[in-house]
């Protein structure tokens, strides 16, 4: 009997793809594994100069920009002029002071200046600059010791400037008289007409003098610019220590702030406050600042996260017209600090390193820092976040436009002759107390605080009269308020905008704010408004003004009060 057997199916057919892969994997040997990296140039293709094709390239800005020495040299040189070109804001023979640091982007700038009035110069600048430096050692807890050898190294660099030079310590606001926070008036910025006037007329002086022959001597054949002998020791210059009370002052009113945030706010709006100083002092009607596009969109950031969008255009954009006479403007804002590094190392600039207050501070210390760590990551991974967050394109490449200057310089309509804030000097963007939003309600919080009560009625025995060389009651604040540098908290915050009252929300106390901060809060807060001051305009073509009224004396009697109570100030806080 024949047994069945069970065949099995055949196996379905493989798939030739699958079976060659199975074969390969089973006796092919792949050799060594492909190496990391960009692949070896080919033969014959080395890279050139994406400007000039010639030139091996040494830098490169962005992907696909390689540039050899000479052509990064010209396209930085450029971006510079362009910028002061576009904007047309300094005119020929104008005194322009350089706010330098010693850090790169304010030591390029110079630089920049100085190239600009040489004589190899294709197309020269022409106004007359000058340089500021502003020590900030005692802010940071430096020696003596420490900040001299820092001078040192600062007057060896701006000796070989040639330019006239200011050395300033930070010590110096605690004798910054009340006017620095006031904005004087100015003539409206100058069209490109009244620009092309001037630079003719300037041509037409220059040619003037080269047919009188009285460009002989080294200094005539600059006009207007800087003579090229080296300039002697400026008068300002420390040549000592500053006082030990100042700096004990400026110790004490750091050391006090709880942040390292409003720290740094504080510390930049003494530092603007004494550069405007030393501009006005010696007739500087322009102020130039390193500020990097980099710094800018750093900037941008955090002055919105402090509240401080509504003075974006004055804080970001090239020119800030806050305080009148005096014009602050940024010709560094096409730079970013990646070139600004590339050309001080290609070129050897020369600079000074402080330093600063958050130095060795974490990222998350201060909202300066967290700003800054945050966009330069962004950068290092997508190279175009600096210029996203810094520039809107509106269409083409060549047709773009900043975010600062898509801004409007006033922020509401009538704020711009309206009152100032105390510090920064914007014009407030609070609300008043009868305003139902969130302002109006913060204003009005400090409007209801109840007043201290006055010495008389603590027991207190009475001090000396903050105006006693006034005629003592009538300017005085006793028996409503407190005396001198004790005034009223609520009368200082109600003069500041709203970024500024947050950052004072840090300081404890008021008591040691320098005195002409103090000074002039306390001129505002006597002041009339200006809805009462035109109602006593109004009644004096009627009436003739009495003896006792509260109406504004003349312009030198508000002088003599202003000195009077800034020294009363200082000579309360210092003894």
């Amino acid at each position: 009997m024949t047994s069945l057997r069970r065949v099995s199916p055949p196996p379905p057919p493989t798939a030739p793809g699958r079976l060659r892969a199975g074969m390969c994997q089973l006796g092919e040997d792949y050799g060594d594994a492909a190496p990391e990296g960009p692949p070896p140039p080919r033969p014959g293709r080395e890279p050139k100069c994406v400007k000039c094709k010639e030139g091996p390239p040494v830098v490169v800005i962005r992907a696909g920009d390689a540039f050899c020495r000479d052509c990064f040299r010209a396209f930085y040189i450029h971006k510079f002029r362009a910028v002061l070109g576009k904007n047309r804001l300094i005119f020929p023979g104008e005194k322009v002071l350089l706010a330098w640091s010693g850090g790169p982007s304010s030591s390029s700038m110079v630089w920049q200046v100085l190239e600009g009035l040489s004589r190899d110069s294709a197309k020269r600048l022409r106004f007359v600059p000058g340089v500021v430096y502003v020590d900030e050692g005692a802010a940071c807890g430096r020696s003596w010791e420490d900040r001299a050898k820092t001078l040192t190294d600062v007057r060896q660099i701006l000796q070989t400037l040639g330019f006239p030079w200011h050395i300033v310590s930070l010590e110096e606001v605690f004798a910054l008289p009340p006017s620095v926070l006031r904005c004087s008036a100015q003539d409206p910025v100058g069209t490109v007409g009244t620009y092309k006037v001037a630079v003719d007329s300037f041509l037409q002086q220059q040619r003037t003098l080269a047919a009188e022959g009285l460009r002989g001597s080294p200094s005539s054949a600059q006009g207007e610019e800087q003579p090229s002998q080296p300039c002697t020791q400026d008068s300002q210059d420390p040549v000592g220590p500053p006082p030990a009370a100042q700096t004990e002052a400026l110790s004490q009113l750091f050391n006090s702030v709880k942040t390292l945030t409003a720290k740094e706010e504080l510390l930049q709006t003494l530092r603007t406050h004494l550069i405007l100083h030393v501009a006005r002092t010696h007739g500087y009607s322009k102020v130039m600042t390193g500020d990097s596009c980099t710094r800018l969109a750093i900037k941008l950031m955090t002055s919105l996260a402090l509240g401080r969008g509504a003075f974006l255009a004055w804080d970001t954009g090239f020119s800030d017209e806050r305080h009148g006479d005096v014009v602050v403007v940024r010709p560094m804002r096409e730079h970013t600090l990646k070139e600004v590094a590339f050309y001080n190392r290609l070129f050897a600039v020369p600079s000074v390193c402080t330093p600063a207050v958050d130095t060795k501070a974490s990222e998350k210390a201060s909202i300066h820092r967290l700003m800054e760590g945050f966009l330069l990551r962004l950068q290092a991974q997508f190279p175009s976040t600096v210029s996203t967050v810094y520039r809107l394109p509106l269409g083409p490449v060549s047709h773009t436009l900043r975010t600062s200057e898509k801004l409007v310089k006033a922020p509401r309509d009538g704020c711009a002759a309206g009152p100032r804030c105390l510090l920064c000097m914007c014009s407030l963007d609070v609300d008043s107390a009868d305003s139902a939003t969130a302002f109006g309600a913060q204003t009005q919080d400090f409007s209801q605080t109840p007043p201290p009560t006055p010495r008389a009625e603590a027991g207190a025995p009475a001090g000396p009269c903050c105006a006693a060389g006034l005629g003592g009651a009538p300017n005085c604040w006793q028996g409503t308020r407190p005396c001198g540098r004790e005034g009223s908290r609520a009368h200082v915050i109600e003069q500041l905008c709203y970024a500024c009252r947050v950052t004072m929300k840090d300081v404890p106390s008021l008591d040691p704010l320098p005195p002409y901060i103090l000074a002039e809060a306390q001129l505002r807060s006597q002041r009339p408004s200006a809805e009462i001051q035109e109602c006593l305009v109004e009644n004096s073509d009627d009436e003739a003004p009495a003896s006792g009224s509260g109406a504004r004396g003349p312009p030198e009697q508000e002088g003599k009060e202003a000195r009077a109570a800034c020294d009363c100030i200082n000579k309360n806080f210092f003894n």
